[in-house]
């Protein structure tokens, strides 16, 4: 797959969710296998968008604020999640390709690179919608479509690198790792308030 075929998916996710525009409509993948998992990814990316827009609310309770910040924690704990998974993928499909003496590590792996498309995308859409307002100034729809033409500029680049570094996996001229992220403060282990907050709880 080319990343251009990329931007289509996230797109068409995109548009999709945006028919209702709420935050917890059911959800339905359309894809299967690689084009499932960036599907899905995109949606998450677009849950959190609009979270992150509710939760800058300047009266919100500050008890919905707390559920909806864990909320947000949730879905990037998944987006991590997915972005492992699309390395993965990618990095079976490679795996067997010899790699050459020569050959280097990328500073950022294919599945993160995609990732920032998938926001690319999200923020496109959105500055579109900017363009468009019939309630702003004529001086805010122009400035909005100076910034979607920098994002347009920013994504034909971010397209071709991806495509390049695809590429450059597929020849052995860079080698196909995947890196896992080891968070720890969603662990109630690993992070030290939450193992203390348990043992309180349970009176040791």
């Amino acid at each position: 797959m080319k990343a251009e075929e990329f931007n289509k998916i996230f797109r068409e996710c995109i548009e999709k969710y945006h028919e209702l525009d709420e935050i917890d409509q059911p959800f339905d993948n359309p894809y299967t296998d690689f084009k499932g998992l960036l599907y899905k990814k995109c949606w998450i990316d677009t849950m959190q968008w609009h979270l992150e827009d509710i939760i800058r609310k300047p009266d919100i309770n500050p008890v919905d604020g707390i559920k909806i910040k864990r909320r947000i924690d949730e879905l990037n704990q998944t987006r991590t999640d997915l972005v492992e998974l699309i390395d993965e993928y990618i990095y079976n499909q490679y795996k067997n390709i010899p790699i050459r003496e020569n050959a280097r590590l990328n500073t950022e792996t294919p599945g993160w690179a995609i990732d920032r498309l998938s926001i690319l995308n999200l923020k496109i859409y959105h500055w579109e919608e900017e363009t468009q307002r019939q309630d702003a100034s004529e001086e805010h729809r122009q400035k909005a479509k100076e910034k979607l033409s920098i994002l347009l500029s920013q994504q034909k680049d971010l397209t071709k690198a991806i495509n390049q570094l695809l590429e450059e996996l597929s020849t052995g001229k860079a080698i196909a790792k995947t890196y896992k992220q080891m968070k720890m403060y969603n662990d109630p282990e690993l992070n030290p308030v939450l193992r203390q907050y348990k043992k309180q709880k349970n009176g040791q």
